[in-house]
């Protein structure tokens, strides 16, 4: 029997690994510039985590979502997103209790069960943010200028910044009756979906995929015409920081989060190049969903970012970085073979990737490995250079030839690979 990976799911192999190992990184970098720091929570989480805080008639719960029950017959779930876990761990470790306001971010993979497709998988990965204890606006745009500056360095330009507000508990059940009524005139031309939640969750009628849907909804009520003062307020505070930090955006009034929790402020970063799902990240604000875990009322806003979508982008605009060996030996003979052996241990030990043919192969066979793995220096030792104390030290690249004394080594290899970049 032949033993394949699942379908939706995939391996990450080298080279592309090294690709998320330097955007992870870059994550990391950029994040703790803005005063984040990493959280970790668990993939598997109490079932009821998820119906709560996403909504018991989103997709995601009525049918994406990896659930059974375990051997005490506990209702379990793998994490299909990361605010929920991140905002449990938030009231369970009483992080409250610590001055405002908290950022974290968080990697990882999710899980949920959809037709997969170019950047969607069943498991899937996504780098998040979150920020607790802050209503200002300009947290809002920060957010936003943060996602931006990551992206960019990244790789990736000509992106477009979509925002909205979605109101909150105060002004969005009016728009919710009047949406309703709105879609009650028309609802056999809805989806099936549609057709089903239109009067317990119209808005997420506003975000549905399907064509015949998107038509009608064109001409729906607009949320942002509904907004209380407060969201009105908040909304032009967050454009005009956003205005303020220099960010090209465009509001969009159609545009709402597919997760029951968010209030007022959404957003997200879109790209042409992935087709139908162009957004690369998305986000916005939560300001109940503490409460309703049993924390205290506390503000909070975050966002997501689509790793597998993002990557995908990458492949395309950027050249594949590579963690091939700097330098690879080419050993004649047991002694030099020996030498070789405690040579690349040293190389290492000062920071140098290093590399041998460990087979015993001839000099043909170990120069062609050299070439096949992308060294860029070989280093051939034999019989006469131990006598003399030298290495033939051989440029792959520009096919040069020089002799290099034993200790002038590891100066001349760092000083040569700090040259190249």
């Amino acid at each position: 029997m032949k033993y394949r990976s699942i379908k939706g799911v995939q391996d990450i192999l080298p080279p592309e690994t090294f690709l998320w190992q330097f955007v992870e990184q870059t994550a990391r970098d950029v994040f703790s510039l803005y005063g984040f720091k990493e959280i970790r929570t668990p993939i598997l989480e109490f079932t009821e985590l998820f119906i709560r805080s996403i909504g018991e008639t989103t997709d995601i719960v009525e049918k994406e979502m990896y659930t059974f029950s375990d051997r005490a017959g506990r209702s379990l779930t793998m994490r299909p997103e990361g605010t929920a876990s991140v905002v449990r761990a938030y009231i369970q470790h009483s992080l409250n209790q610590l001055p405002p306001p908290q950022k974290f971010y968080y990697m990882g993979p999710m899980f949920r069960y959809e037709r997969p497709q170019k950047g969607r998988l069943r498991q899937f990965h996504q780098t998040g943010v979150e920020v607790f204890g802050l209503d200002a606006p300009e947290v809002d745009a920060e957010l936003i200028e943060m996602l931006v500056v990551f992206l960019e360095r990244v790789g990736l330009d000509g992106l477009s910044v979509e925002v909205n507000s979605i109101g909150c508990s105060s002004c969005r059940p009016g728009y919710r009756d009047r949406l309703i009524e709105y879609l009650n005139k028309g609802v056999s031309d809805l989806c099936s979906d549609c057709q089903r939640r239109y009067s317990q969750n119209p808005l997420r009628v506003l975000d549905c995929k399907v064509p015949t849907c998107k038509e009608y909804v064109k001409d729906a009520p607009v949320i942002l015409d509904f907004l209380c003062e407060d969201c009105k307020d908040h909304f032009n505070a967050f454009q005009s920081a956003l205005k303020k930090l220099g960010i090209t955006y465009r509001v969009n009034p159609e545009m709402v989060r597919g997760l029951d929790y968010y209030t007022r402020t959404t957003f997200e970063v879109t790209s042409s190049a992935l087709g139908a799902q162009n957004a690369v990240a998305a986000g916005g604000r939560y300001d109940r969903l503490v409460e309703e875990f049993g924390g205290p009322p506390t503000p909070a806003v975050g966002f997501a970012v689509g790793m597998e979508r993002l990557i995908a982008l990458l492949k395309e605009k950027t050249q594949m970085p590579d963690q091939c060996p700097q330098v690879t030996f080419v050993s004649i003979g047991d002694e030099a073979r020996e030498v070789a052996f405690q040579l690349v241990s040293r190389l290492r030990k000062e920071g140098l990737r290093a590399d041998m043919d460990l087979r015993s192969a001839s000099v043909k066979s170990q120069m062609r490995r050299a070439d096949k793995v992308g060294s860029p220096v070989v280093l051939i030792i034999g019989e006469e250079e131990i006598k003399r104390g030298v290495f033939k030290f051989k440029d792959m690249k520009a096919s040069e030839e020089r002799e290099i004394s034993r200790d002038e080594l590891i100066g001349f290899l760092k000083d040569f690979f700090n040259r190249d970049g």
